[in-house]
């Protein structure tokens, strides 16, 4: 999407659906799969957003349909630690936004105070730049239904914004000051959600 200066300002990021995806949990709500581990912008601590649609219609081309009634809306976070060591690495390191830590943090407080949002994790090797396994369960109200808006809408012929959908970037929907990070990357993982 564009958003508040996401993309650096480039509108053809509109079409980009990289580090986004749907995925359908098998019989038991569970959902596997590899990531790389988020970078961070100002205002928000390092998170992967989560959102569970329960009658949802998967079609062949990889769409899904009923996108605005769902019944999780969440984020995933990491343990401080992790994400300093992260940090500390060469692709993690030239990000030049301000890093705001988990303590900093008023969603992740907001849903601490009724879940554990943090991903369990194993080093697949002796650091992070070799690997983490992740694993977060959580439970849903199926008969639960909150209406959401998209921030925008993938279509064959390319991206729509939404113009109701609001701001993104930092707290209350202002962009980050100086821009967005440098640039993504950084160490594979494989994470496990279980809806």
């Amino acid at each position: 999407m564009v958003a508040s200066g996401n993309g650096n300002g480039d509108a053809s990021n509109i079409n980009a659906t990289f580090l986004r995806g749907v995925q359908q949990t098998d019989a038991d709500g569970a959902a596997q799969f590899n990531t790389l581990f988020p970078g961070h912008y100002t205002g928000r601590t390092t998170h992967i957003h989560v959102m569970v649609h329960t009658n949802a219609t998967a079609f062949p081309n990889g769409t899904l349909i009923d996108t605005t009634h769902v019944g999780h809306v969440g984020q995933a976070f990491f343990d401080q630690d992790l994400i300093s060591s992260v940090e500390a690495t060469s692709v993690y390191s030239v990000n030049t936004q301000a890093l705001t830590t988990n303590a900093q943090d008023s969603i992740l407080s907001e849903e601490a105070a009724t879940s554990d949002p943090f991903v369990q994790y194993v080093l697949l090797g002796d650091s992070v730049e070799d690997g983490l396994l992740g694993w977060l369960s959580f439970g849903i109200d199926p008969t639960l239904s909150k209406n959401v808006s998209a921030a925008a809408t993938l279509y064959q012929e390319g991206g729509v914004a939404n113009p109701n959908a609001g701001g993104g970037g930092g707290p209350g929907g202002a962009p980050p000051s100086g821009g967005f990070p440098s640039g993504p990357g950084g160490p594979a993982s494989t994470a496990t959600a279980t809806a």
